[in-house]
């Protein structure tokens, strides 16, 4: 009975250090969302260049300012639904949303997504396109890589494989509205549903 109690014991306390160290009120489920978000996004870029008869798109193209346009519609739809999702998961666990530990991994998560979104300007910039969706897979692998220090370890390996996908598409830069669907799309949908399945559904 005594030896119950101790790996109880022990069990409690590795569990208070992970919810000090590690924001485990990250909804799998918004990831999942994060994904079809993105599909749908793709599939209007699709077609918004199919209008345009796959021509070349200019800074200046009414095609390239609505499909910018739809990249921040998704942008912000993904971000609205992962902080209201993990609010409803950290209230259900009697955790705060927004603490100390929250705070560390938004920043470790917004310095090379920041970075990367600078740098994809300056590539806009000097009309370096064939680079631009290389370069915003492989920067947002790296912040969440950064960030999965303070959350679920799953966030680290769906950093990995979209850091990987990024390096791919440096190679096939013809196909970056492809790549960009695997990436933010298929990707988050695996990773999400992993996460919903192992940490959500209990």
């Amino acid at each position: 009975m005594e030896e119950k109690n101790y790996l109880q014991d022990i069990s409690d306390i590795k569990n208070m250090m992970n919810r000090s160290s590690q924001f485990i009120s990250l909804s799998g489920l918004s990831g999942v969302l994060a994904g079809v978000y993105a599909l749908i996004g793709a599939c209007i870029g699709q077609r918004l260049l199919a209008a345009n008869d796959y021509y070349y798109v200019t800074l200046e193209s009414r095609t390239f300012k609505l499909m910018v346009l739809t990249a921040f519609v998704v942008l912000v739809l993904s971000v609205l639904t992962a902080v209201v999702l993990s609010h409803f998961k950290a209230r259900k666990q009697g955790e705060t949303t927004w603490n100390s530990t929250s705070k560390r991994m938004a920043v470790n998560f917004l310095i090379p997504l920041a970075t990367g979104g600078i740098f994809s300007i300056l590539l806009l910039r000097h009309e370096v396109y064939g680079l631009i969706a290389p370069v915003t897979l492989i920067f947002y692998g790296l912040a969440c890589v950064n960030a999965s220090k303070y959350t679920l370890r799953d966030v680290r390996y769906l950093g990995i494989t979209v850091v990987i996908l990024g390096l791919i598409a440096t190679e096939f830069s013809g196909y970056a509205l492809e790549f960009w669907a695997l990436g933010f799309g298929v990707c988050h949908i695996i990773y999400g549903s992993i996460m919903y399945f192992k940490y959500d559904r209990n």
